[in-house]
């Protein structure tokens, strides 16, 4: 069981730890999310097993967001036909993030209290999108959703879509608060193999067989699953203890983490020109006494708007 809430300052927390596994081709991102996952989860009222699952998305968009090295825009969106239609996880450079999901409440209730991704969504597809900031060409990457956990999905679409051998674990739960309460944590495991003539196989100095980098791959991701879920959630365990926990006999090199933080995009202004493009049928559709209110699915926030701002007024009214 994860120990105790502690003072965010005590210990580094909402953070991404860049790290490398000594002597091999392997380098990867601990992600650490105490109260921005805790204040993100809060804004909705989900039941405790999708606010798990927010959780889990929100910690393997930051790692994967931050091992891909660029600025802009990240999302992580899962869509299914099953009692969740929709979870979407936001990473914004340099580190503001934001989640949501859409559920069948009825439907959800069927699925069990421990569904896995199948049960959840049923058939869907993952999607990665990345929204450089500036000029740079936009990028959408999209798997079938396969496997137990979306950590077990993203392996999947690294291996389909990438080409590329990538590890990842990921965990989300709420941890006993000081006050008698309980806070949500998040956390996640990113490994990532690199090319053979990369540095970081040449530690030792010379080049290694192609033998030895299979079998330092295996270990690495072995070694990254002795991590528990409660090490990944702990608020009383440094996370450079955790990763010596994992790799203290491979040797492991931290780099400079990167901060994250809660940050929603939403405002007055976007949403009033949600209603601007919408035909006028679908507007008076929208109004309720004489009003539209506009919510924002990541936040919660809603922006209220007089009909009149919109719309002509109605048969037989005049504005005052």
């Amino acid at each position: 069981m994860p120990g105790a809430w502690v003072d965010r300052a005590l210990l580094p927390d909402d953070l991404i730890r860049p790290f490398q596994v000594e002597s091999t081709g392997v380098r990867g991102r601990l992600v650490r999310l105490g109260p921005t996952a805790d204040e993100i989860i809060r804004k909705h009222d989900y039941p405790p097993l999708l606010s798990s699952l927010l959780g889990e998305a929100l910690a393997l968009a930051a790692a994967l967001a931050s091992a891909l090295k660029f600025d802009g825009l990240f999302t992580l969106q899962a869509k299914g036909e099953g009692p969740v239609r929709i979870l979407v996880a936001d990473y914004v450079s340099p580190g503001e993030m934001r989640g949501y999901l859409q559920f069948d409440r009825t439907r959800l209730a069927d699925a069990g209290e421990a569904a896995s991704v199948p049960r959840l969504f049923g058939r869907g597809h993952l999607a990665l999108t990345i929204d450089p900031a500036g000029e740079g060409e936009r990028y959408q990457g999209i798997v079938a959703l396969e496997g137990t956990t979306l950590a077990d999905c993203s392996n999947r679409y690294f291996r389909a879509s990438e080409q590329l051998d990538a590890s990842f674990r990921a965990a989300c739960g709420a941890v006993p608060a000081a006050d008698g309460g309980r806070r949500w944590r998040a956390g996640a495991l990113m490994l990532q193999r690199l090319p053979a003539g990369d540095p970081a196989f040449l530690a030792r100095g010379g080049e290694v067989s192609r033998e030895e980098t299979e079998d330092a791959w295996r270990r690495s991701v072995t070694l990254m699953a002795t991590a528990s879920d409660a090490e990944l959630l702990d608020p009383s365990l440094d996370p450079d203890q955790l990763l010596y926990r994992i790799y203290h006999a491979e040797g492991v090199r931290v780099f400079e983490p990167s901060r994250l933080r809660f940050g929603c995009r939403c405002s007055e202004a976007r949403a009033r020109n949600v209603l601007a493009s919408l035909e006028q049928k679908a507007l008076e559709d929208l109004a309720v006494d004489g009003r539209f209110v506009v919510t924002c699915g990541f936040c919660n926030s809603s922006y209220v708007f007089l009909r009149q701002e919109f719309l002509p007024p109605a048969a037989g009214l005049t504005n005052a």
